[in-house]
């Protein structure tokens, strides 16, 4: 299906398939890019003919950008420059700054949200970013095409394509939670139905989660009365590419210098970003509680959080960082002995390594406030070999697939969260058997190619 269709494929996000640098003379160097959408993306597309349209991040990014549409590393693809302090406002301010606290609920309201000028001024460079990706679809999609707009950074993309391109098919899909109506009426009221008018503009709307895609629905219904067309089509990892990097050299190393470290001992583990969505704090504070409660784990167990931070370009990330190194560091002090150290954190963003853990765990952690969907908690089923016992949040969107197995976590209950972890400890091996087969069988039952599928066959619905 996607080779037949890939060449009237158009596909927009902010990070794409292809990042650019200098070499030693200055040449302009193409290099695979980062980021979730590209690993999911990128090797169904790749050889096809999509064209795929992204921000120019670096300054070689934007002098790449001059030439246009590029064919490089198997992708047409074009970098598509902005001005840097137009994209910043657009990216630090509204998009990581204001959206993505909304949705996440991450807010402490008698506080922030402050919409004053500044504010306003970056909601400016938000829709001026989104009408320049806009027009570019509009200038050089084909006829009928069918637009793929990937996440929070382009909701109102879809306004401009509707209004000077009706021939194309364009959907729009979100990788983040979506609020309910209580708390989009934070935002201005302009602005709120700026940002439902700008999705709604699309064939469908596309979300990991069926409580996503309610939310969504219940706030244009409060705002509007009716309901835009939506759709739920939970993304899996591509499995192949991570057991190459489970096989690999580098992974094994690290996997053998982690059995040394644990010395016999059981494995709780996490694998993260330094996130204030993702919950270190609370994981902490819950194995403490465990250690404290159970005093029969203490040095028999060690919690590795794998965690790389996360832009801290933004003051709270910098504050949360911090607070997460204290805590790991109070704990270690208060209950570490010789031999023994309770908390390993790792802030490497070292890859072999977290897939070497997620082969060795005896639990799984995955305690986020609220997530899209979480795909650690696909992940590490699929990889474990020691029937590792997944701890997930009711609050993530992967629980919807997993939570029929998987132990749940209320995230805000730190007691509970410690009664989950020594439930997890104490499960017995055949029990342990049954729930890693259980959850190996539903986190593999699909694809990257299936959430292809279900975008390209929701771009084909009639409005």
């Amino acid at each position: 299906m996607v080779a037949r269709v890939a060449e009237n494929v158009v596909i927009v996000s902010n990070r794409g398939p292809i990042s650019f640098s200098h070499d030693s003379d200055r040449n302009l160097v193409a290099r695979r890019g980062a980021g979730g959408v590209v690993a999911s993306l990128g090797p169904l597309v790749r050889d096809t003919g999509a064209q795929w349209i992204a921000a120019a991040m670096t300054d070689a990014d934007r002098e790449a950008a001059a030439a246009g549409t590029v064919d490089a590393e198997g992708f047409r693809f074009r970098s598509l420059a902005v001005d840097p302090d137009t994209y910043r406002m657009a990216y630090d301010v509204i998009s990581n700054g204001t959206l993505w606290f909304l949705h996440h609920s991450l807010w402490d309201l008698p506080r922030r949200p402050r919409f004053d000028r500044r504010w306003r001024e970056a909601w400016d460079a938000y829709r001026a970013v989104n009408h320049t990706f806009a027009r570019a679809v509009i200038d050089e999609a084909p006829a009928d095409a069918t637009v793929l707009v990937q996440d929070y950074h382009f909701a109102l993309v879809g306004t401009w394509l509707a209004q000077e391109r009706p021939d194309l098919r364009a959907v729009h899909f979100t990788h983040i939670p979506f609020c309910g109506p209580t708390s989009i009426r934070t935002l201005p009221d302009d602005v709120a139905g700026e940002l439902l008018a700008g999705l709604a503009s699309h064939v469908s709307c596309g979300f990991h989660a069926r409580r996503w895609a309610r939310n969504f629905e219940a706030c244009c219904e409060a705002m509007w009365g009716w309901t835009p067309a939506t759709f739920v089509s939970p993304l899996s990892p591509d499995f192949d590419d991570i057991d190459a990097v489970a096989e690999s050299p580098e992974s094994i190393a690290e996997g053998a210098q982690l059995d040394e470290t644990l010395a016999g001992r059981r494995l709780i583990l996490r694998v993260d970003r330094i996130e204030l969505s993702k919950n270190l704090l609370r994981g902490f504070l819950a194995y403490e509680d465990l250690l404290r409660s159970r005093p029969e784990w203490r040095g028999q167990v060690v919690f590795a959080a794998f965690v790389y931070p996360s832009r801290e370009g933004l003051p709270e990330y910098l504050a949360y960082r911090q607070e997460v190194e204290t805590v790991a560091a109070r704990i270690n002090n208060q209950w570490g002995v010789p031999g023994w150290t309770p908390i390993v954190l790792d802030m490497s963003d070292n890859f072999p390594r977290s897939v070497a853990a997620l082969q060795r765990y005896d639990v799984l952690l995955v305690n986020p406030v609220r997530d899209g969907l979480n795909l650690v908690a696909k992940e590490g089923p699929m990889l474990n070999t020691r029937n590792g016992v997944l701890a997930l949040s009711r609050e993530a969107g992967a629980w919807e697939e997993l939570g029929g197995v998987a132990l749940e976590i209320n995230p805000f209950d730190i007691a509970g969260t410690a009664d989950v972890l020594a439930a997890a400890l104490a499960m017995d091996d055949e029990d342990r058997a049954t729930h890693a087969a259980a959850l190996r069988k539903l986190a593999g039952a699909r694809t990257p190619r299936d959430w292809l599928d279900d975008q390209l066959a929701a771009a084909r619905s009639t409005r």
